[in-house]
């Protein structure tokens, strides 16, 4: 019979096909821990920038801070007949007075009058008279450029640019600032008019106290955290225009320096992988400074001398529950 061998070679192909063979690993991919490469900490002057988005505005709001502790009394501010070009006293906290910068209006109270404040709180809302430029920020850059605004560079879209931008007042969150009414005079009698006891026919609604103002008394409307600044006047500026702003927060010059991508942490403390000479990895605590996003001032925890691994240290692998259990590194770049 002839179906004997054709039997035997259907057998011998499916055994071939059973045959498991030991899977190779990706050779994309190496395993945890494995060192890359290996960098040496080196000295350069380094600057931190920080980009912002922004808009051209017309007659944007920014917020004055207190300048010292203490009680602030509130002074009965005039809404102006024109622009002033001197600044405007509003306010005091002890000897210190409190005054809205010239081409500005006072605009509102952030705080009640007698109140305790902090060195530092938004206490009064003051409007910027013309075009200014305006960047909304976000929680995570508003630590970044605390107390550093002295340096601002915008480059309009399509426009000019970049040119310095004069930075107005703080970048924290206003609440909505509040005019009072004008004091009343007590000695001021209301003078009787013929017929006043008469009824009198209804008359058109009157707006609520204190918004019969001129437009320079109106109080301000609440804003989100901005940074507001203010180009030179040769600088030609559209209304809505989109702009970047770009703000330095702080230079500093030949300090130590890694790569990035060999620390594990972004800001205050992190890690570095330490190659001793048998190739063994010795993890160590660092304090970091300023950072460009291609390098990161180490302020202590090296001396300069030291062979670092790239990729950093990594968190250990957590137990897979269907997420692939795999770490990250602590604040620095994905790998």
């Amino acid at each position: 019979m002839r179906t004997l061998p054709v039997l035997l070679t259907v057998a011998l192909v499916l055994a071939g096909c059973s045959t498991s063979t030991p899977e190779k690993p990706n050779p994309g991919m190496a395993p945890r821990g494995t060192t890359m490469t290996t960098a040496k900490p080196t000295r350069q002057d380094l600057t931190n920038r920080v980009s912002l988005t922004g808009k051209v505005a017309i007659d944007p709001v920014f917020g004055i801070v207190a300048p010292v502790a203490g009680q602030i009394r509130y002074l009965d501010v005039k809404a102006p007949e024109k622009t002033p070009t001197k600044p405007t006293k509003v306010a005091t906290i002890g000897k210190t007075s409190i005054e809205v910068p010239a081409g500005a209006i006072f605009s509102g109270r952030l705080v009640d009058d007698k109140a305790t404040v902090t060195a530092g709180m938004p206490i009064v809302s003051a409007k910027h008279v013309g075009y200014g430029i305006v960047a909304e920020i976000t929680g995570d850059q508003a630590y970044k450029l605390s107390d550093a605004l002295s340096s601002v560079q915008a480059q309009i879209k399509n426009g000019p640019g970049p040119f310095p931008c004069t930075a107005l007042g703080t970048i924290a969150a206003l609440p909505a600032g509040t005019i009072p009414d004008p004091p009343v005079d007590p000695n001021q009698q209301p003078q009787q008019q013929p017929g006043a006891n008469l009824p009198q026919p209804p008359g058109p609604p009157q707006p609520p106290a204190g918004q019969d103002r001129k437009p320079g008394q109106q109080p301000s409307t609440a804003t989100g955290m901005r940074l507001v600044c203010t180009p030179a006047a040769d600088v030609k500026l559209i209304n809505g225009a989109e702009a970047t702003v770009e703000v330095v927060t702080e230079t500093a010059a030949n300090v130590l320096v890694v790569p990035v991508e060999a620390v594990a942490g972004a800001q205050g403390k992190g890690k570095v992988d330490v190659l001793a000479s048998a190739g063994t990895r010795q993890t160590k605590d660092v304090e970091l400074g300023l950072t460009d996003g291609k390098v990161v001032q180490v302020k202590s925890g090296l001396t300069g001398d030291e062979t670092l691994a790239v990729p950093g240290p990594n968190l250990p692998p957590g137990p897979d529950n269907g997420g692939g259990g795999k770490g990250g590194m602590l604040g620095g770049p994905s790998k």
